[in-house]
């Protein structure tokens, strides 16, 4: 992706229903102009797995509404300049935000608030499972990810 804002979970912060939102995010390239929203997530729970995140302007992974966030083996390559956290929050500071990272690499000064370490399960059934690969092997799995190159006379 290369746009300003990339993706969103959930309606919005009033619709309450998302809160059994389960979504994952896995096998994207995010930059280098990514601004934010990679991913927003409000209410619900989101796995965000073996991506490549290269700079972002504002944040890479934020929520608000009290979402849960798992950030497994991505690797984050934070921008030269300007904000290197990771993570974003909007919302009253007395909920207790789930946002974890396991196993992801951080360059160039990235860095990851984390709270309510391990808090955030996704209980996955045996057929949504995936495994997850080593955030060193990230650059390699993301290589080929973008648009897909589709028109009427040529099958995607």
């Amino acid at each position: 992706s290369s746009g300003i804002n990339a993706e969103y979970g959930g309606h919005d912060d009033g619709y309450v229903r998302d809160k059994n939102m389960k979504v994952t995010v896995a096998f994207n390239h995010f930059g280098p102009n990514c601004n934010q929203r990679m991913p927003r997530v409000r209410h619900g729970y989101a796995h965000v797995a073996n991506n490549l995140y290269q700079g972002w302007t504002q944040y890479a992974i934020g929520g608000s509404s009290n979402p849960s966030i798992k950030s497994e083996c991505n690797y984050f390559i934070a921008p030269k300049s300007g904000k290197k956290e990771v993570t974003w929050r909007n919302g009253a500071v007395s909920i207790p935000w789930k946002f974890y990272s396991v196993k992801d690499v951080f360059e160039n000064g990235a860095s990851f608030v984390q709270t309510g370490i391990g808090m955030a399960k996704p209980n996955y059934n045996n057929q949504q499972r995936f495994q997850v690969e080593d955030a060193k092997l990230v650059k390699a799995l993301t290589s080929s990810s973008g648009a897909l190159q589709c028109y009427r006379t040529l099958k995607c």
